[in-house]
């Protein structure tokens, strides 16, 4: 009875368009029509092929149809800050993985962009190519810019001369603070390249080459 109570509180605070603790942390602008559409037709294929895969666990969960559509209200609301595509390969993977029939918190996780998928190696491979990089350290060929300025946030020097147990939990701070932040969409730029000198000087001029000659005998007293 109190799951059932606790089922109608959730499914009318989403009709009334109260956001889910999830969702005030994590604002969405408004979906349109076509949008909502979208994500609805993702949630339905979701459930069918929950059901499909967890047959018996599945129709155990949401045993009639209140709990089945208040079961898709609140993963629409939880989920209506990923695309839909997204949620069903999140879906596939939850399904391949697991025996038990996935939390709505299973399937954010899986959702959610993974540090490989973006080209960012494992927080201590980043750690390891931050202390092994040869200077000058902005000519290295980075494996992700997150690497190289968590390096420096770190502090070149102090990676070199102090120990890992000491210098790991620097790096790992700055590094996946930076990993949040471009798991958020953020642009990291890359290491800024050492201007080279300029060896080719000017040709002088004829004047300035007798100027520079007459000085040059004064100086030598000719």
């Amino acid at each position: 009875m109190h799951n059932n109570k606790l089922i109608e509180q959730v499914g009318a605070n989403i009709s009334q368009g109260k956001p889910s603790a999830y969702n005030k942390a994590q604002q969405q602008a408004p979906l349109n029509t076509e949008q909502k559409q979208a994500l609805t037709n993702a949630i339905n294929q979701l459930f069918a092929e929950l059901e499909l895969t967890y047959h018996n666990q599945y129709l155990k969960a949401f045993s009639s149809a209140d709990k089945l559509g208040y079961a898709k209200k609140l993963w629409f609301d939880y989920l209506k800050g990923f695309a839909p595509d997204r949620i069903l390969l999140a879906c596939r993977k939850a399904t391949r993985e697991s025996e038990y029939l996935p939390t709505i918190h299973t399937l954010i996780k899986y959702c959610e962009v993974s540090t490989g998928e973006l080209g960012l190696p494992d927080t201590y491979q980043a750690y390891i190519e931050a202390c092994q990089a040869p200077s000058p350290k902005t000519e290295y060929s980075w494996s992700h810019p997150a690497v190289y300025w968590a390096g420096k946030a770190s502090d070149w020097f102090f990676l070199s001369s102090n120990i890992e147990a000491k210098t790991l939990p620097v790096f790992k701070r700055h590094y996946e603070a930076l990993c949040e932040r471009i798991k958020k969409g953020e642009t990291l730029a890359p290491p800024e390249h050492l201007a080279l000198p300029n060896d080719k000087a000017k040709p002088l001029s004829s004047e300035q080459k007798r100027e520079r000659l007459a000085q040059l005998r004064k100086e030598i007293k000719l």
